[in-house]
């Protein structure tokens, strides 16, 4: 299925390094099913914030949670929210030229604060098998008094962008190119782990599939 673009606005316009710049739905989609983790930035009293959180999305939002008590997630104002993935080093003949290889997404919009009960229930599901799948129907659910401690935020994933880089250098064609020194990418890549139990665990409990399966795979 064809997806229709993001729409171009002056957030959203690409005024650097054009080449590297997509308003792909896919590609947005990509980077963002590729994380867990982005950056919130918003302005409070004047001051700017940015604050790591995990995420989750649907087809149309950015599903973003906390304390009740961070006022990062108030809501009703303008943020920004990005994601990063970094896939290497781009080490070119001269130091002008070095760079990384990168998938980055960037989300404008206000934040909607989350109140209908079956809505945010929903949105933290999301959230949670995002970072992990199949979690969210393994572990115990919130009670009551948990999900009037959690804020969950709702942004609309209308006006972002994306820039990927990859590649090597971009001065083989240049002046540098007859220096003699070697010039190329230092892939960066992560890769989950062998799942550590909590100490405290009777020896006999099991790593449940949907965690152990993910031991060796890719991380990003």
């Amino acid at each position: 299925m064809t997806l229709d673009p993001l729409p171009e606005t002056d957030l959203t316009r690409h005024r650097r390094l054009r080449d590297q710049g997509s308003l792909d739905r896919a590609d947005l989609n990509a980077i963002l099913d590729a994380g867990f983790v982005c950056h919130l930035g918003v302005v409070i009293e004047g001051r700017p914030l940015v604050v790591p959180t995990v995420y989750g999305r649907d087809d149309q939002e950015l599903y973003l949670h906390g304390s009740v008590a961070s006022r990062s997630l108030a809501g009703g104002v303008p943020v920004c929210v990005t994601v990063t993935h970094v896939d290497g080093l781009v080490l070119a003949r001269s130091v002008f030229e070095h760079g990384v290889n990168y998938r980055s997404a960037m989300i404008h919009g206000e934040a909607r604060k989350v109140t209908d009960p079956e809505e945010k229930l929903a949105g933290l599901r999301r959230l949670t098998d995002h970072a992990t799948p199949g979690q969210w129907s393994y572990a115990r659910g919130p009670s009551r008094k948990e999900l009037a401690a959690t804020t969950l935020l709702a942004l609309s994933l209308e006006e972002a962008s994306a820039k990927i880089r990859s590649g090597p250098p971009d001065d083989a064609d240049g002046p540098d190119a007859g220096l003699g020194l070697w010039a190329g990418t230092l892939p960066l890549t992560s890769v989950w782990g062998a799942p550590v139990a909590d100490p405290v665990l009777p020896d006999e409990t099991p790593v449940p599939e949907h965690i152990a399966r993910r031991e060796g795979t890719r991380y990003a």
